[in-house]
């Protein structure tokens, strides 16, 4: 069995999903698991539609929300499916009501109102294959894919999951194709939960594993992962095999191409995770897997995080004394902000955060005890590959490149696998172009297309 991820890009119209049925006909001796996400910018419309109810213009979030339901009913014609799609935009009409008399978005209703697009994608793909020839059935995700109750990012829980997967997915993949939507789950209660945004890919992840498939497929709009951000920097090469540590970093770090948390349940079961193109389904993608072939490019690839908030904290009074590092993070901890580089010295410490809803209180508290100051519109680049490990000169190579950029934070070392370098947003072009100039003038045809 395999299991096939394909991103709202790959779903977005009937004309869509019907070259996704092709790639899946060709894959139907591997018994394909299909997960897929909403069409399109279905789930961003819904929450809009949401917020719009909950701010008071009722009028408006229902001439939307009839807008989206045009759509639905449009891109499902001849399908079949007519009534089971109106039977859910009765439901979510109830449910926008609601919260236009509420008044109030809770995190359980952000939920249930988001979830409707994988819910409505997962219908439509089943019954267009069905067209098509292809012998399939719908499962809904929530019926096997059993997280905790914290609302809007839900944590799977793993072993009642894996047991559902495992009771129900094999056996009716042995005879059709299962098509279920993504990111989506409920609490063993049944209360709708979903994973958070890009979430899709997690639970291709998890149902991989749930079922032991022999690969993981996430098939998007790009040929896979690239030397490069090609919103910061096209032309990039596709990277034809990297390693899960690799792509863990590369993703948390900011390709868009996979979501962070999606390769922990490959890693667990030791299962294959392939990324690749719906619209040039002929291209081999790239390969992710325990370990990577050795490569003579010193570095996989250049990630990229937009928006960053650099933070530094100073404090002489601090000096020779316990605590201070735990007496920080503690503030971070309360307030549920995350921190993504570190640097430290005695007295000082210098750090990088990516949502600032909460700085205004984390700077009152760390105030009592430290001078605080906050810059924004930074960003991270960080260069990622097995060698940085073994190979002598990254480093140097690096700063030579970046000689004429100013560089505000450093981190090297915490995982062996990269190195990050914090610049002004102003300087992220530039600084990848530099980068990739000295690191990709010549890439190993072997590691790179």
């Amino acid at each position: 069995m395999i299991v096939m991820k394909f991103g709202g890009t790959s779903v977005e119209s009937a004309q869509a999903i019907e070259r996704v049925a092709g790639i899946v006909k060709d894959r139907i001796a591997c018994r394909p698991v299909v997960v897929v996400s909403a069409m399109g910018k279905t789930t961003n419309k819904l929450l809009a539609i949401a917020a719009a109810a909950v701010a008071g213009h009722r009028d408006t979030a229902l001439a939307q929300l009839e807008d989206l339901r045009q759509f639905h009913h449009l891109e499902t014609a001849g399908l079949g499916v007519d009534a089971q799609i109106e039977a859910h935009f009765q439901e979510l009409t109830e449910l926008v009501k609601g919260l236009a008399v509420m008044g109030e978005m809770t995190p359980r209703a952000t939920d249930a109102v988001s979830a409707f697009g994988e819910r409505l994608s997962s219908i439509i793909v089943n019954a267009k294959f069905r067209q098509l020839g292809i012998e399939s059935v719908h499962v809904d995700a929530r019926s096997v894919m059993i997280t905790d109750h914290r609302h809007a990012q839900a944590a799977p829980l793993f072993a009642e999951s894996y047991g559902r997967l495992a009771a129900t997915i094999p056996a009716l993949a042995a005879t059709n194709v299962v098509v279920m939507g993504g990111f989506i789950g409920s609490t063993e209660d049944g209360v709708t939960t979903t994973l958070g945004r890009g979430g899709s890919d997690f639970t291709a992840s998890i149902v991989g594993a749930g079922i032991g498939a022999d690969e993981i497929q996430i098939w998007t709009d790009v040929d896979g992962m690239l030397t490069a951000d090609p919103t910061v920097l096209p032309g990039g090469y596709r990277v034809k095999h990297c390693s899960f540590a690799e792509a863990a970093e590369l993703a948390y770090f900011g390709a868009k191409v996979l979501h962070p948390a999606t390769v922990l349940p490959a890693i667990e079961k030791n299962i294959p995770v392939r990324i690749l193109n719906s619209r040039r389904p002929q291209v081999e993608g790239t390969l992710i897997t325990a370990e990577a072939p050795k490569s003579s490019t010193p570095i996989r690839s250049i990630a990229c995080k937009k928006n960053i908030t650099l933070v530094n904290i100073v404090s002489t009074r601090m000096l020779m004394a316990h605590g201070f590092l735990r007496r920080i993070f503690e503030i971070f901890d309360r307030y549920e902000t995350s921190v993504d580089m570190l640097a430290t010295s005695e007295v000082s410490v210098s750090l990088t955060i990516d949502n600032t809803g909460n700085l205004a209180d984390i700077r009152r508290e760390i105030e009592e005890f430290a001078d605080f100051a906050a810059e924004g519109d930074q960003a991270i680049v960080c260069m990622v590959g097995d060698n940085i490990r073994t190979v002598p000169g990254v480093a140097a190579r690096a700063f030579i490149a970046l000689k004429d950029i100013r560089v505000r934070m450093i981190s090297e070392g915490a995982s062996q696998l990269n190195i990050s370098l914090v610049v002004a947003a102003s300087d992220l072009g530039r600084a990848v172009e530099s980068l990739h100039r000295e690191f990709f003038s010549n890439p190993d045809p072997a590691a790179f297309e």
